[in-house]
Parts: structure tokens; C-alpha cells; sequence
């Protein structure tokens, strides 16, 4: 037997486990989960900032325990399975990158380096959660909204990150934080809370922002080619959400 069947057949056992029925409830079995995920946290935001580490921990603790209720209240499965577990361990990931922003020290370029594995991990399970959905019949707008919610989270604290270097200046926030800009005009035009096709798009442009912010936290990044993709990202992801408007616009009650 091949090293690649015998990894696929264990990852399907796995599969197995984490897809059976909990008689505890699936909010039960993601809450256990994150015990484990909140020591991996520390251990990250230790090595980045002692510091940090309770701000690091007090943000996992706050995401899980929104994941927890938000599955709680409207999960439309029996499973938790692996799906949820990985974004919440995304969530773990960006929690812990928090660390940095409790101190004035600068990061060492070994540290800046480590901002960038632990995001380039978190991305890359981005893509991960939602195939796992898929493949398991676990597809939910809770695993959707939790898997945004990551995104955001792991974008703005990047953003933070690169605000905090000092390579560019607080117009970075708004490659960060235009979701939760988005998030807050919502509240007073609540047509921007309209539900919207499914659209790549939206997807790729995502990848596109937390792809460049990862980049601009990487200590090879500064100067002029920080800025020009710094820029190039933030008309890219502007530009998403303008059509997403636009489309909500148009559709409107008056």
C-alpha cells in the first residue's frame, strides 16, 4: 500500500469520527475543540509577544464563544464534522497574531516571518473548510457567515500588523477594515443587509486582500512596492464591494 492511500484511509477515518452524530450536539464537541486550539494560540502569541498573550487568548475566547452560540442557534445539522473545526482552528491562528499589537517593541524579522507562516496557514485552510462542508453534506450559512467572519477578523488584525511596522500609513485600515466599514453602514441603511447571489468574485477578491496583506507583513516588502500593492488590493476589494452595493442598490424597497 502506497504512503499516499494509507494517508487518504486514515484522513477518512477521521472524517468518520468527527462526521458521527454527537449525543452531546455538535456546540458541545466545537467547544471541547477549542481547548486545544486556545493552547496552540498561546503558545503562537508567546513566541510572538508575551505580552499579548491574554489579549491573543481573550479574542480566541470571545470568537469561539460566538461560533458556539451562532452553531447553537442556527445549525441545520446533527455533525459537526471537520469543516467547523477547521475554521474555528483559522480562528485560532488569527487570534494569535493579535499578540504583537499589545506592545510597542518591534517585531524581529524571525517574528515578521512567523506572522507570515501563521497567515499563509490560515489562508490556506480557507479553502479547506468550505470543500470539507461540501464533501460531507455539512453546508451551512452558519459555516458560510463563520468562515467570513474569519476572513475579516485575519484581514484587519494583518492590516493592524502592517500599521503597526510602520511601513505604511493608517489608509491601510481600509484594506482591513472595509467589511466591518460595510458592517456599519448596514445599520443605518439597512438595504445593505439584502441577500446576495453567490458570486467567485466575492471569493477570489478575499484571497486577493488577505493574500497581499500577508505579503505587506513580510519584512522584504517596504517601500514603493508596498504601497503599489497596498493600493492595487484596496481598489480591488473597493471594487467588490461596489458592485455588491450597486446590485442591493438596484433591488431595494422603496
Amino acid at each position: 500500500m502506497s504512503f499516499a492511500t494509507t494517508a487518504r484511509d486514515r484522513f477518512s477515518r477521521v472524517c468518520r469520527v468527527f462526521d458521527a452524530p454527537s449525543p452531546a450536539g455538535a456546540a458541545a464537541r466545537l467547544s471541547a475543540w477549542a481547548l486545544p486550539l486556545a493552547v496552540l494560540a498561546a503558545a503562537i502569541a508567546t513566541r510572538l509577544a508575551p505580552a499579548g498573550l491574554l489579549l491573543a487568548i481573550s479574542l480566541f475566547a470571545v470568537m469561539a464563544a460566538l461560533a458556539v452560540a451562532g452553531l447553537r442557534q442556527a445549525y441545520a445539522h446533527q455533525r459537526l464534522g471537520l469543516c467547523n473545526m477547521v475554521t474555528l482552528g483559522r480562528a485560532a491562528l488569527a487570534a494569535s497574531l493579535v499578540a504583537p499589537l499589545a506592545t510597542t517593541e518591534p517585531l524581529s524579522p524571525e517574528d515578521e516571518w512567523l506572522v507570515v507562516a501563521v497567515a499563509t496557514v490560515a489562508l490556506a485552510l480557507d479553502g479547506i473548510d468550505g470543500w470539507l462542508a461540501r464533501r460531507n453534506g455539512l453546508a451551512s450559512s452558519f459555516g458560510a457567515r463563520f468562515d467570513m467572519e474569519v476572513d475579516a477578523a485575519l484581514g484587519l488584525i494583518l492590516a493592524l500588523l502592517v500599521l503597526a511596522s510602520g511601513k505604511l500609513g493608517p489608509w491601510i485600515l481600509a484594506l482591513g477594515a472595509m467589511r466591518y466599514a460595510y458592517v456599519a453602514a448596514a445599520l443605518v441603511l439597512p438595504w445593505l443587509n439584502g441577500s446576495l447571489p453567490e458570486a467567485y468574485r466575492r471569493k477570489a477578491i478575499c484571497v486577493v486582500q488577505i493574500a497581499a496583506l500577508i505579503a505587506l507583513n513580510a519584512p522584504v516588502v517596504t517601500g514603493a512596492p508596498a504601497t503599489l500593492l497596498a493600493v492595487a488590493a484596496t481598489l480591488a476589494l473597493g471594487w467588490s464591494f461596489a458592485i455588491d452595493i450597486v446590485w442591493l442598490a438596484r433591488r431595494r424597497r422603496p
